[in-house]
């Protein structure tokens, strides 16, 4: 079903009237039980002119009315600003401002002969100068919000997804400011295109609603709908202005550089984010919760008040999303000190990349560090923000986001922010991609970039030292360990020199991440029916349990369709469902250190992707493919089911009238048509082995 562009226009008023809205809409909000004549003076009109506002209001649903039972008889009425009611309050106090800023500009040019310098806080021509003061929130007052609850309550609903939940907090608190909500579809066409919103304010990064076509076919252009997080709290509302479907594959290409799968936002958009947009202005009603780390946790402008406090007047902030070792403390250090400023280190705790370390472990690892720095000069913040590992485009969004939290200066890196190989094997991005387009676009983005340096351990000086800074390179010994060093060195229980990291955030990584031949990982076999996955997966379970060590489940694909997905059918859209439950029973059993050896048909490689990677947040996934031809599985055919998809009466049968996408590249591949099954498991076995999942 597709669905045409459609969008609505909220109704405005020009000039003075639109003065008296604004002023009408903010007394409400401030006063929303004061009489009409006390909220007439309050706003400077007649009681004759206040009751056709008040009936413009509640005509184009901004206010709803309702009768009061008090003992004054002039305030009979209670007056509430509807969601809708809440968007266009903050719309017309941007407007508002920037008429009041023009007319200031234009007086003092008539005075001095010069423009004033002063621009509204939505433009980022002097955004430094201006670090410290708040900023704008989405959030209407304690009052409203208690009120607009029970509002939402009768709304449609959308439980939003946990990136949405990300998105949607960080355009409440402002840290997304200059928007005002999801992005319409004019503000989007500019954003993939340009990196510009329709009014020319430089945003790189798309953010919509994504939702199922059965969901945006539902609602009207104009409906109010209640965002909750996913178990049912009511977070704001959305006034759904736009609806429309987006070429997916232009936006990849645009925004993170090819359409391609191996990227995961990419994988991401096309896979698992919803076919139809939704866009429009968000009245935020309370914060999600979060129960860790909440000290550490702050808003932009609970930073600036806390710039404020400490006359902090220049902060340079550091993104992370993976842990702090002493080559980062020295960088650091030095970025502060170069730049005379204090030190925010500002890691990222909402969706990182697959495969990160969570960041519980890494908050801990930061806690471990803070107090290597000199004191009262570096802070930490967390940042609930749902990464695209989008490299320059990202830089730049990153960079906004900091000058949103009052920061001054904000290090990017060498190949920031990006995601990997592509599907060719290559790096997505340059390595100073990024920090070009951040240098093109820093006068807008109000942080004064600064350069990454390379970062390398000089034995004879017993010192850190910018790599591209040592004249003396040829006379002395240059010590360095990479990412895939550091974790072969975790996983193999191998010592971790204390001059590369401090041996507090060594202790909370192997808390974290025991030796490989003691954490939990998956064998995840795939093949046709009849292939012969469910009788090499029992005979590695035997194998495994005669070893001992750790618990060993297997997840049979017949036995979990009896046991935890009975109620399932065999289309598509099923299979699917019963493949990802497999994975979330596997991912839980390697997150606590047990074996999952899982052996269903698996026929769609996106299915199997999203299992490997939520699996893979915890451990090892060891995907074998059990290549027996399609020929040999039917001449087998234990169970007659391929003699029924031959007569037509199974539908849907991998293999016969549904496709099966052939694993790329899994870690291993078995053949069973001339080799027993002993062979096919103890072949499995020396993978496991060799991957230092089990002691030789």
């Amino acid at each position: 079903m597709a669905l045409s562009p459609a969008k609505i226009t909220p109704p405005k008023v020009k000039g003075e009237q639109e003065d008296q809205l604004f002023r009408l809409l903010r007394q409400l909000d401030i006063a929303p039980d004061a009489s009409q004549r006390v909220t007439a003076e309050a706003i400077g009109v007649s009681l004759g002119r206040l009751n056709a506002l008040l009936k413009q209001a509640t005509d184009t649903g901004l206010v709803h009315i309702k009768d009061r039972n008090g003992p004054d008889k002039r305030a009979r009425f209670a007056y509430t600003l509807t969601a809708r009611g809440a968007a266009e309050k903050r719309r017309l106090t941007d407007d508002f401002l920037a008429r009041k800023f023009a007319e200031y500009d234009a007086l003092h040019a008539e005075l001095t002969g010069n423009a004033s310098g002063l621009t509204p806080i939505k433009h980022r021509t002097h955004p430094m100068e201006n670090n410290l003061a708040p900023i704008p929130e989405l959030y209407v007052s304690y009052e409203s919000a208690q009120k607009l609850k029970v509002d939402a309550g009768n709304l449609v609903s959308l439980d939003l997804t946990p990136r949405q939940i990300c998105d949607l907090e960080l355009l409440m608190n402002g840290g997304f400011n200059p928007l005002k909500g999801f992005l319409t579809e004019e503000d989007y066409n500019g954003v993939v295109e340009n990196m510009r919103l329709a009014d020319g304010t430089l945003w790189p990064m798309p953010i919509n609603l994504d939702v199922s076509e059965d969901f945006a076919a539902s609602l009207e252009l104009g409906q109010d709908i209640a965002l909750r997080d996913q178990e049912g709290v009511i977070l704001g509302t959305m006034t759904v202005t736009d609806r429309w479907e987006p070429n997916k594959a232009l936006e990849a290409e645009k925004v993170f550089g090819a359409d391609d799968d191996a990227h995961p936002a990419v994988n991401y958009l096309h896979n698992q984010a919803g076919k139809i947009y939704l866009g429009g202005p968000i009245t935020g009603i309370q914060q999600p919760v979060h129960y860790d780390f909440r000290a550490r946790r702050d808003t932009p402008n609970e930073l600036r008040a806390y710039f404020r406090k400490m006359g902090w007047r220049k902060v340079v902030a550091f993104q992370t999303r993976n842990p702090l070792h002493r080559a980062h403390q020295e960088l650091t250090f030095r970025a502060a000190k170069e730049a005379q400023a204090n030190l925010l280190i500002h890691p990222v705790v909402g969706l990182t990349k697959p495969g990160d370390v969570d960041h519980f472990t890494r908050v801990r690892c930061y806690e471990a560090v803070l107090d290597k720095y000199p004191a009262s000069t570096t802070s930490m913040s967390l940042l609930n923000l749902a990464m695209r590992m989008a490299g320059p485009r990202e830089a730049v969004w990153h960079g906004l986001i900091r000058a949103n939290h009052g920061c001054t200066h904000f290090i990017v890196g060498r190949d920031h922010a990006g995601p990997g190989k592509n599907s060719a094997g290559e790096d997505f991005y340059g390595p100073y991609d990024a920090q070009e387009l951040y240098r093109a676009n820093q006068s807008e983005i109000g942080c004064e970039m600064v350069d990454f340096k390379h970062m390398v351990y000089v034995q004879e000086r017993a010192q850190y030292e910018p790599n591209d800074e040592i004249a003396d390179r040829d006379n002395v010994t240059i010590l360095n360990i990479s990412g895939t060093e550091l974790r072969r060195r975790l996983a193999e229980g191998l010592e971790i020199p204390e001059w590369f990291s401090f041996p507090e955030v060594v202790k909370e990584l192997r808390r974290t991440k025991p030796p490989r031949s003691k954490q939990g990982f998956t064998v995840f076999f795939t093949g046709f029916s009849g292939s012969g996955k469910s009788t090499i997966a029992n005979a590695l379970m035997v194998k495994l349990m005669e070893m001992g060590g750790r618990p060993v489940t297997l997840l049979d694909g017949d036995i979990v369709r009896k046991n935890l997905s009975s109620e399932l059918g065999f289309s598509k859209e099923h299979r699917d469902l019963n493949i990802r439950r497999i994975g979330y029973v596997a991912s839980e059993i390697t997150k606590n250190g047990g074996i999952a050896i899982c052996a269903p048909i698996a026929p769609y490689a996106t299915t199997r992707r999203a299992v490997r990677e939520d699996v893979e947040a915890f451990g090892a996934f060891i995907e074998v493919h059990v290549a027996t031809s399609i020929e040999e599985c039917e001449r087998r055919d234990r169970k007659g089911l391929y003699k029924l998809a031959r007569e037509g009466k199974i539908k849907e049968f991998t293999g016969i009238s549904d496709p099966y996408d052939v694993p790329v590249n899994p870690e291993l591949s078995v053949e069973t048509e001339n080799v027993d099954v002993d062979n096919c498991a103890h072949q499995v076995i020396l993978k496991l082995e060799s991957m230092g999942l089990i002691a030789g």
